[in-house]
C-alpha cells in the first residue's frame, strides 16, 4: 500500500511513517520546505505550497490511501496573524488537496485527516461522543468546524473518509505536554485553575496505530482519538509530578493569573472536555495505552 502523508515531520508525521515503514508500507510526504524532501529515509518527498496553490503532481502516482495531518501548531500565541495563520494552514492544505484530486481525476481507496476535540465545548459534567452536534463561540471550536467543513470536501475523491478528533498527545518529543512539564522540571509544579477539568490524551504509539488501523479497516465518519480513561488535570499534574520525582505545590495557579499571561490561549490548559472513545473499541482498535501513569512510564520526560 502507497500512502501519501501531509505534515508528514511533525510530531506525529514523524511517528506514523516508522510504524508504517516498519509494516512495509510505501510512503510518499508533501513538504512546504524544499530541504526536507530527502529528509526522511525510504520516503519520497514533495513540494507543495498550499498558500500559493503550489503542488508537485508527482506526490499522488501510486497512491491508494491519503493521510492528511496539515496543520499550523494551535499552541502558537494567538494573535489576530497567527489566528488566520492557524485556520487558513488547514482550510488551504485541503483545498489544495481536493483540486489536485478533481484535476488529476483520482479516487482514492481512503482518506484519514486529523482533527481536534476543540470541536467539543467545555464542560465537567458532559462526556462527549462522536455524534453529539456541538456549538460553541470559542476559537477552538471555530477552528475545528471549518477544518472539518473542508475535510468534508474530500469525500468525494474517496471510498472512505474518516476524521480523527486528536486529545492532548503524549509524547517525549514535543507538544503541549512539554510545556506543562516546564514548570514541573523546576519544581513549580501546580494544575491550573480548580484542576478539575478532564483531560482526555492518547500516547502517540496509539494515535498513529490508530490512523493505520482507521486505513486497514475503512473507517468512515468521525471517531474520537482518545484513549478509554480521561483524567483531571489535577490527576495529570500529580503524575507527571511522581514520574519525574517533583513536588507539586497547591494551592493551583487561578485562572485569572494564566488568563493575563496567555490571554484567550489559557482555553488549551483550563478547557475541560471528557471525551469518549468507546465508538473506535467497538471497531476493534485495542488501546495499548489505557492508563494515564502506564502512558507516562513509556516516555522519557
Amino acid at each position: 500500500m502507497k500512502i501519501l502523508i501531509t505534515g508528514a515531520t511533525g510530531l506525529v508525521g514523524m511517528n506514523l511513517i516508522n510504524k508504517a515503514l516498519d509494516q512495509g508500507h510505501s510512503i510518499n510526504f508533501l513538504t512546504t520546505k524544499l530541504s526536507k524532501i530527502h529528509s526522511i529515509n525510504g520516503c519520497k518527498g514533495f513540494y507543495w505550497n498550499p498558500s500559493k496553490g503550489q503542488i508537485d503532481l508527482k506526490a499522488f502516482e501510486g497512491v491508494s490511501q491519503l493521510v492528511n495531518l496539515a496543520g499550523v501548531s494551535i499552541s502558537k500565541p494567538w494573535t489576530k496573524k497567527n489566528k488566520i495563520k492557524i485556520i487558513e494552514s488547514r482550510i488551504f492544505s485541503l483545498r489544495i488537496l481536493h483540486n489536485t484530486l478533481v484535476d488529476l481525476n483520482l479516487k482514492l481507496d481512503g482518506i484519514v485527516s486529523a482533527s481536534a476535540i476543540g470541536y467539543y465545548p467545555s464542560s465537567i459534567n458532559i462526556s462527549y461522543k462522536e455524534s453529539d452536534i456541538c456549538s460553541s463561540t470559542s476559537f477552538l471550536h471555530e477552528v475545528v468546524k471549518k477544518w472539518e467543513n473542508s475535510i468534508d470536501e474530500l469525500e468525494i475523491h474517496s471510498k472512505y473518509l474518516s476524521k480523527l478528533r486528536i486529545g492532548l498527545v503524549l509524547s517525549d518529543n514535543g507538544g503541549i505536554l512539554s510545556k506543562l512539564l516546564i514548570p514541573i522540571k523546576l519544581g513549580l509544579g501546580s494544575a491550573f485553575g480548580d484542576g478539575f477539568q478532564w483531560q482526555s490524551w492518547i500516547h502517540i504509539d496509539d494515535l498513529s496505530s490508530l490512523i493505520l488501523y482507521s486505513i486497514e479497516n475503512k473507517f468512515n465518519g468521525v471517531y474520537n482519538a482518545v484513549a478509554p480513561n480521561s483524567i483531571s488535570q489535577n490527576q495529570l499534574i500529580k503524575s507527571l509530578g511522581n514520574k519525574m520525582n517533583r513536588p507539586i505545590f497547591l494551592p493551583n495557579i487561578p485562572k485569572f493569573v494564566l488568563k493575563t499571561i496567555m490571554g484567550d490561549r489559557s482555553q488549551l490548559i483550563l478547557d475541560s472536555q471528557k471525551v469518549i472513545s468507546d465508538k473506535v473499541i467497538k471497531c476493534g482498535y485495542k488501546f495499548k495505552y489505557q492508563e494515564f501513569d502506564d502512558a507516562i512510564k513509556d516516555l522519557k520526560l
